[in-house]
C-alpha cells in the first residue's frame, strides 16, 4: 500500500485549502477599505453587530468575496473528507486523484465567478457540475470501505 502522506489525492486537497486562504485575503483586502470609507460603520459600536447589519452596509461585490469564502467552508468540507477516506485506503490514485483536482478546478472557478461578476447561472453550473464530481468521489470511498464488488 501506497505511503498516506504521498497520496496524489492530497495534492489538490492541499490546493483547495490554500485557495480558501488565497479567497479570505481577498476578502478582507475588499471589505476593511469598504469598510473605513463607509460613514455609517463605527469600529467601536461594531461590537455585537450581526453578519447581516454589516452586509447591507457593504457594496455587493464586497460581499461576494465573504459569500465566496463562506461556501469554500460547505460542499468542500465533504471533499475533504472523502479525499482522506480515498487516501487512507490507498484509491486516492489514478481516477481518484483526477476527479479531486477537477472537483478543486471547478471550485476554483466557482469562487473567481462568484467573486467578480456573481452570475448566478454560472455559479449553479459549476457547483452542480463539482457536486456531480464529489457524487463519483463518495462512491468510490464507498466501494472501498463496504467491499463491493461489480
Amino acid at each position: 500500500m501506497m505511503d498516506i502522506a504521498h497520496s496524489p489525492i492530497l495534492q489538490p486537497v492541499v490546493i483547495l485549502l490554500a485557495w480558501t486562504m488565497v479567497m479570505w485575503i481577498w476578502m478582507y483586502a475588499t471589505r476593511i477599505p469598504a469598510m473605513s470609507r463607509n460613514p455609517k460603520l463605527d469600529p467601536v459600536n461594531m461590537v455585537g453587530s450581526t453578519g447581516a447589519g454589516l452586509r447591507a452596509e457593504l457594496p455587493d461585490k464586497v460581499n461576494w468575496k465573504a459569500d465566496n469564502y463562506n461556501h469554500l467552508h460547505e460542499a468542500p468540507t465533504v471533499f475533504y473528507a472523502v479525499a482522506l477516506v480515498l487516501a487512507i485506503t490507498g484509491w486516492g490514485i489514478g481516477m481518484n486523484a483526477l476527479l479531486a483536482w477537477i472537483y478543486v478546478g471547478l471550485r476554483i472557478i466557482h469562487s473567481l465567478v462568484q467573486a467578480t461578476s456573481n452570475r448566478v447561472l454560472v455559479r449553479f453550473v459549476l457547483f452542480a457540475l463539482s457536486s456531480v464530481v464529489l457524487m463519483a468521489l463518495i462512491f468510490h470511498a464507498a466501494i472501498v470501505t463496504f467491499d463491493i464488488h461489480f
